[in-house]
């Protein structure tokens, strides 16, 4: 071998040399992710708007019926029960919207015959299935002002507080 050929095979080799070190051993470790879904739901509503009531003719004999919505999302398996409040004019167990000094009753039901009365708790609010996704699901309020009140003539309104119980 010629004394060129020692020389480049020599730096060669040192060069192989200086290039990244050749690992005999390696080590592994694991890694744990984790996150925490919370149940979570949310609650909106659409007014239940009867409308005009005429105690005279109209509804003298014939009850006035209005629709409303409430719109729950909730985390998927989360929610069982939508309450509906009494209201802020209630005699009782009676709902009335408010008019001045005058009272007109009015009911909610969960269904659109209007034999069931929406109201809170275990035996009153309306049990629903837990949620199948995060979409949003809408339940109809079927509201009912009973015929014949002596009232006078006013706009009347009132307030029922809606929760989604989750």
């Amino acid at each position: 071998m010629n004394r060129s050929a020692r020389v480049a095979l020599m730096f060669g080799g040192l060069a192989l040399g200086l290039a990244s070190p050749a690992f005999a051993q390696t080590a592994t470790a694991n890694l744990n992710v984790s996150a925490t879904v919370t149940a979570n739901c949310s609650i909106t509503t659409t007014a239940v708007a009867f409308g005009s009531y005429d105690p005279i003719v109209a509804n003298a004999t014939t009850p006035l019926d209005g629709t409303g919505t409430v719109v729950v999302t909730c985390t998927k398996g989360a929610g069982t029960r939508i309450d509906l409040g009494l209201g802020a004019n209630a005699s009782g167990s009676t709902r009335r919207m408010a008019g001045g000094s005058d009272y007109l009753s009015y009911e909610l039901y969960q269904d659109s015959g209007r034999a069931t009365v929406w109201g809170s708790g275990a035996s009153a609010g309306q049990t629903i299935a837990a949620a199948p996704s995060k979409a949003p699901r809408t339940f109809t309020v079927y509201g009912r002002v009973t015929a014949g009140q002596d009232v006078a003539a006013a706009s009347y309104a009132d307030t029922v507080v809606a929760t989604i119980n989750f």
